[in-house]
């Protein structure tokens, strides 16, 4: 389904010394140098997975997306999506993808969202029997019947990333590219779009490659992970393994502020009392605190996964 082999990217950028003086010598005698933006990436994706592009601000990420959807030319190496080449930009094979940018908007401004998705629909040559089902299915599932004749510049960020998805989904693409989707959304909202995401996934079968800040969105959507950093492929697997690698312990919550605890190693994160514990003593640590609060209001977590990447990204560091 996606197919990468020792990808590369590099950006040719201009240097320039500062000041005017460095301004007028930049137009006469120009210097370069060369940003590897990517380098010898390679993994597969098969058909119907859900998998997340993780890495820090910088280390390839969008670069990597938009040589997958075909809006850049690899320096070198090899890219198949669909058994097709991205940069030939080939339309049907353009007709068979989706890459949405949550920082980007295809929505036309003082249009409302109904008159993009038409234009859209006569861009990708949908019939108009096909339009309306598959419309009628993404305004369900995402909520959007009271938006769709709003001008744009009246919905909020919520509702415009909503009817930016289902713009992007009215062609049925069987690969979606999604980079930062629910950026800037609130928490309901968020919820909304990664629920919307995964059934998308599980009623058509699409391929779905999820760059995000948001680890909630990780989480929630995507079992496999891919870590990039500096351009590069450092970790390709299952997100329980790493977590488990990373942060095996388990939190041991108590919602409430309990200073009879602390000699037990909680610690006070805002109302609530926290002790992290190895998971063959989680219930001895719960006997123990029941012990001195009867009546606590308890709970067992996992690792927060910003945490779990924290620790990773500090590990391959050092």
């Amino acid at each position: 389904m996606i197919e990468v082999e020792h990808l590369s990217k590099t950006y040719r950028v201009p240097l320039k010394e500062p000041g005017f003086l460095g301004s007028v010598r930049s137009l006469v005698a120009r210097k370069w140098r060369d940003v590897e933006a990517v380098k010898d990436l390679s993994f597969t994706i098969a058909q119907g997975e859900r998998v997340g592009f993780l890495g820090p601000n910088g280390a390839g990420k969008t670069t990597t997306l938009k040589m997958l959807a075909g809006l850049l030319h690899p320096t070198s190496g090899a890219v198949r999506v669909l058994g097709a080449r991205p940069q030939d930009r080939d339309a049907a094979f353009l007709r068979r993808i989706t890459l949405v940018m949550g920082q980007k908007q295809q929505l036309l401004w003082d249009l409302p969202p109904r008159e993009t998705f038409e234009l859209n629909r006569a861009m990708y040559g949908i019939g108009k029997a096909e339009h309306a089902t598959t419309l009628d299915e993404l305004v369900t599932m995402l909520r959007i019947e009271p938006l769709l004749d709003k001008p744009v510049r009246n919905l909020s960020l919520g509702e415009r990333m909503k009817c930016e998805l289902a713009a992007a989904l009215l062609h049925r693409p069987q690969v979606l590219f999604l980079d930062e989707p629910t950026i800037g959304l609130d928490v309901e909202m968020q919820v909304q779009v990664r629920q919307f995401i995964a059934g998308i996934n599980q009623r058509f079968g699409a391929t779905v490659l999820l760059t995000s800040h948001y680890m909630q969105d990780i989480a929630a959507l995507t079992p496999r992970l891919l870590v990039i950093d500096e351009g590069r492929l450092r970790y390709d697997g299952a997100l329980t393994a790493l977590a488990h690698q990373m942060a095996p312990e388990r939190r041991v919550v108590v919602r409430a502020v309990e200073p009879a605890l602390v000699p037990l190693g909680f610690v006070q994160e805002g109302g609530h009392m926290v002790a992290s514990v190895a998971p063959e003593g989680v219930n001895g640590l719960l006997g123990r605190v029941l012990a001195l609060v009867p009546f606590a209001e308890l709970g067992v977590e996992e690792t927060p996964l910003e945490e779990v990447m924290g620790r990773y990204f500090r590990k391959e560091g050092a």
